[in-house]
This record gives C-alpha cells, sequence and structure tokens, in this order.
C-alpha cells in the first residue's frame, strides 16, 4: 500500500493517526519512538528525542544496554527503559517460536534483523513447510569481513533434516551496503541448481545491512525460475 500523503495545506497525519490510519509498517522510526515516548522534556521536543534515538540505533554495532541508552543527549532513566523495554519485548516476539506464514520479503525481516549488527559475514538458511510457514532459521557459516564460503552440501543440510518443501537464503554485509555483489549473484545460481535437484527451490536470497535489505528474487526474478 502507498503512503497517503495530504493535499496542498492540509495537516500531516501525527504518528497516531497514521498508525490507525496507514499501519504501524507506514511509520519512520522516528515517528515509532514518538510513540513510544510519548513526550519530550524541557530539553526537547519527542520528535528531536526521537531523532536522536534513531540515529544512535542506526550507527550502534551492538543491542544497546540501559546505560547506552542514557548517554543520549534528553533520554532520562525512565524514557530510556521504556525504550529498551520495547526493543527486548520486540526480541522476543519475534524470535519466538510462534509460525509465520512468509509471503513475502517483509515477513521474514524481523527473524534476521540480528544479522545487521554482525561484524562477519553470516549465512542462514531459513527452512519452509508447505504452508510458507517457518519450521527453522539456521546460521550456516561465517566468514570474513566481506565474505563467507559456502557449499551446497551444507547450504542445504539443514532444509534436508527439517523436510523442507522451500527454503530461503540470507546473508549480512558488515559494510552495511545491501548491494549484491558478484560474488553473491555467483552463490546465488548455484544454490539455486542445488535446489531443483534436490526438488527443495530457493525462494530468495536477501541481503541484510544496517540500514535496509535487499531481495535478489525482486531484482533477478530469472535466476530463481
Amino acid at each position: 500500500m502507498y503512503e497517503l500523503l495530504p493535499y496542498g495545506n492540509a495537516e500531516p497525519l501525527k504518528p497516531r493517526e497514521k498508525i490507525e490510519k496507514l499501519g504501524a509498517s507506514s511509520l519512520s522510526t522516528e515517528e515509532l519512538l514518538a510513540l513510544i515516548l510519548g513526550s519530550g522534556n524541557r530539553e526537547c521536543d519527542v520528535f528531536e528525542l526521537s531523532r536522536h534515538i534513531a540515529d544512535y540505533l542506526s550507527n550502534t554495532t551492538s543491542v544497546p544496554s540501559l546505560s547506552s541508552l542514557r548517554k543520549i543527549h534528553g533520554l532520562g532513566r525512565v524514557k530510556s527503559t521504556q525504550v529498551l523495554a520495547c526493543l527486548e519485548l520486540s526480541s522476543r516476539y519475534i524470535l519466538s517460536d510462534k509460525a509465520i506464514a512468509v509471503r513475502s520479503p517483509e515477513d521474514l525481516i524481523g527473524r534476521l534483523a540480528f544479522l545487521k549488527f554482525e561484524q562477519q559475514e553470516h549465512l542462514v538458511a531459513v527452512s519452509l513447510n508447505a504452508a510458507n510457514k517457518i519450521i527453522n532459521v539456521k546460521e550456516l557459516t561465517t566468514g570474513l569481513v566481506n565474505q563467507t564460503p559456502v557449499h551446497p552440501r551444507e547450504a542445504f543440510s539443514e532444509a534436508v533434516k527439517d523436510r523442507a518443501v522451500s527454503v530461503i537464503f540470507a546473508h549480512n554485509h558488515p559494510s552495511g551496503s545491501t548491494e549484491p555483489s558478484d560474488e553473491d549473484f555467483a552463490i546465488t545460481r548455484v544454490l539455486c541448481a542445488a535446489g531443483r535437484v534436490l526438488q527443495i527451490p530457493v525462494l530468495d536470497h536477501i541481503i541484510i545491512g544496517r540500514s535496509g535489505f535487499t531481495s535478489i528474487r525482486r531484482g533477478c526474478p530469472e535466476i530463481f525460475d
């Protein structure tokens, strides 16, 4: 769904109105944080405070601690605990054993968000059943700063154990970029070919960076046909 923007001099939607009309995915990180915080303080309003937190979270390389959050300008003890509690609750929900049907890359990103903090490349396999629900998310290899070698035998070993009907692969780029490299395209072709032989089709290969993700299938669907 496209975001509906106001025409002319109409007032832009406030975060609470926006989430009611367009859903949570339509909100920016700053707007989500503004809803969580509820208010600012004497030093800055809620949106300025949210920008400080968003800037910090986008550049951190690990899950923040309470003490590190309290170093953010304008963020006191109470609001630091609010943010930390929200992050912890999100992690518990996303990483729970609840079956999730995967219909698009966005349905899977929450389960792969941990990759954005890694300093080396990690390759993971997501096993799916006949209903496209997640059976398992398993780390396969850990490589160097900018590469992680993999052989199709190891790549599909977990999917075979899980009796998966299909599989999605994902890896991170420690550089932060989500642009697929020539090596990424090459290994994707190898994995797709192996999946056809094993009759466990590869549905996608997702690259995770600190600022987002890229679905190779969306850019080059012919590789997966």
